[in-house]
């Protein structure tokens, strides 16, 4: 698939399940006391409103239609207090559940974040890094508004509801009943409009998505962009999506807004029935003017909640949307977790060993081939071969990042499955082919590894790798801080923050994935002096085109195909004639 296709085709998501919002309700619960609190400072509210129309129906027909000058300062007295009431328990009610409301966004977004930490390279393989960031940020962002102030709502408004047809009922039943005779019109254009309001909200999101995922592509490739002059068609394709999300989001507005001026017409229609009869009624006496007007005022507050019920089901299927793409993230297994009985990897000293390893990262196309060696304490092994013959899939699988489909992996005779991944990756450094320098200084760049190091431990492993006298001509030297991506570092230097780092780590076991094969010669040199300090009684595995590092290992593995063809010291092989020394041949010297 094509880059520009990845972005404007929809991720599959599965028909909603009604599950979902029962599970989203459940982040909720540690909270009990303070919803019970808002849903009670509510009530209070919501009363002491709803108790005003009677107020003025008593004004009019009982102390005005007298002359009752008390009576009627009087109820104009209580009629201001329960607004003081109403307005001040709403206050309250305001900073309950916004307090609520991001605490649960905040447990919700840590778990999230803390789940994806734990999965496999696999899950990151499979989707883009903006579109797992759309599912932190944005999507549980839209999780706030219903978790903070829909499920109390809906529950006031159930309540306001039948206190307000308990009240009409009891002024006047006929005129009630012509007010609720509109209601099958409403319940028709809800049914009507549902299902297509829903699956509206839902392209939304994976509109969304796509968007935010090309945005962090684009960026993180600009120069490759800048230097391929893709600008312009990559503004194109930038523009086709937000044009796309735009028409999508307005699609999705014009139909949730629709629920809200149909109300309003069902809401005219029912006044104007309940007033049109209400005057005829009042001709004849079956009726007063305050009885009227209350009826009016209730008419009014009884499609009240209906309107915000509506823009509940609106709030329900937009953050159903939302939280089918979270939970989607939380229900993602890891590929490779522990065994229910795994150990604590014990010290090691360093033996590894393959033993008929068999590995796809596809059904049925094998990069590795009942793969066998033994690697003894302390030794270095070469891993050379063209790319793709499976030598990163060795080091992946040691670290397990992936897990393999058949045979052991074994270190100091445990089979690595068997061990826990934590203690298995304390004891098994790896240094990236690319070397990724995180946002801080570079002093917490190298401590990364190991939080409680010392300021001098730091230093040290520094100087160990000829790191220091660059970092210490930088403005704040080791406080020095650095942008994501170590974007004013030269290759070489993060390279060797990167060197710095692992030496700090303190492996037993070393993996360097071609790890100097962007240092220009003066720096290679440094760090080989520092490589070769390093390796010596420990248990290496590099994966390296640089020429020093192979003559020095003391076995080298040429792989081709997932197989190892040949293996043997540097003299060895070239003294065999065979694949490595036709790959040397090609490679290799022209730099002797």
């Amino acid at each position: 698939m094509s880059a520009r296709n990845r972005y404007f085709e929809d991720e599959r998501i599965e028909t909603v399940d009604p599950r979902t919002l029962r599970r989203l309700l459940g982040y909720l619960k540690p909270y009990k006391l303070q919803v019970s609190l808002a849903l009670l400072l509510m009530s209070v509210a919501r009363l002491a409103d709803l108790l005003n129309p009677i107020l003025i129906m008593l004004a009019i027909d009982k102390y005005i239609a007298n002359g009752n000058i008390k009576g009627l300062l009087m109820v104009s007295i209580t009629y201001f207090l329960l607004l003081a009431i109403s307005n001040i328990a709403i206050k309250y009610r305001v900073l309950v559940t916004n307090k609520i409301g991001h605490n649960v966004i905040k447990n919700l977004r840590k778990e999230v974040f803390g789940h994806i930490q734990k999965l496999s390279f696999n899950f990151f393989d499979s989707l883009p890094a903006g579109k797992i960031i759309t599912r932190v940020m944005n999507n549980v962002n839209t999780l706030q508004d219903l978790l903070q102030n829909g499920v109390i709502n809906v529950v006031i408004n159930i309540f306001t509801l039948f206190i307000i047809m308990i009240i009409m009922f009891r002024i006047h039943f006929r005129l009630t009943l012509i007010a609720l005779s509109v209601s099958p019109i409403l319940i028709t254009i809800v049914f009507l409009l549902k299902n297509k309001i829903r699956l509206a909200w839902r392209e939304v999101q994976k509109k969304g998505s796509n968007l935010n995922a090309y945005i962090h592509e684009s960026i993180t490739g600009i120069k490759v962009t800048q230097a391929f002059v893709r600008e312009e068609k990559n503004s194109s394709i930038f523009k086709e999506l937000v044009d796309l999300y735009k028409r999508t989001w307005m699609k999705a507005v014009m139909l949730s807004h629709s629920v809200f001026p149909s109300v309003l017409v069902v809401n005219s229609i029912s006044g104007i029935l309940v007033y049109y009869v209400g005057l005829k009624y009042l001709e004849t006496g079956l009726v007063t003017v305050g009885t009227l007007i209350a009826l009016g005022n209730y008419v009014w507050r009884f499609w009240q909640p209906i309107i915000e019920l509506s823009n509940f089901y609106n709030q329900i299927l937009i953050a159903n949307s939302a939280a089918e793409r979270v939970f989607q993230v939380l229900d993602t297994e890891p590929a490779i977790v522990d065994k229910a009985d795994a150990i604590e990897l014990p010290e090691v000293k360093g033996k590894v060993e393959f033993k008929n390893v068999t590995f796809s990262y596809e059904k049925d196309i094998k990069v590795l081939k009942k793969m066998t060696f033994t690697v003894e304490p302390g030794e270095t092994i070469a891993l050379v071969g063209a790319t793709g013959a499976g030598k990163s899939t060795i080091i992946n699988l040691l670290t397990r990042f992936y897990d393999i489909d058949s045979g052991e992996i074994l270190i100091d005779g445990i089979d690595i499955r068997d061990v826990t991944i934590e203690s298995l990756r304390k004891q098994v450094g790896v240094m990236m082919q690319d070397s990724f320098i995180f946002s801080g200084t570079v002093m917490d760049n190298i401590r990364y590894g190991k939080l409680d190091a010392t300021d001098e431990e730091v230093i040290e492993a520094a100087k160990t790798i000829h790191a220091d006298p660059f970092i210490r001509s930088m403005e704040n030297g080791y406080e020095t801080e650095l942008n994501e991506g170590g974007s004013r570092l030269s290759t070489g230097q993060r390279q060797l923050i990167s060197f710095a780092r692992i030496i700090l780590y303190n492996p037993k076991i070393l993996i360097l994935d071609e790890a100097t094969s962007s240092i220009d010669t003066q720096t290679e040199i440094l760090i080989q002096k520092a490589t070769d300090v390093v390796l010596k009684g420990r248990t290496s595995f590099v994966i390296a085109h640089r020429l020093s590092t192979i003559r020095n290992a003391d076995r080298i593995f040429v792989i081709d195909d997932g197989e190892i063809i040949e293996a043997g010291n540097h003299q060895e092989l070239i003294n065999k004639g065979g694949a490595y020394y036709h790959l040397y041949k090609a490679q290799y010297s022209k730099v002797v």
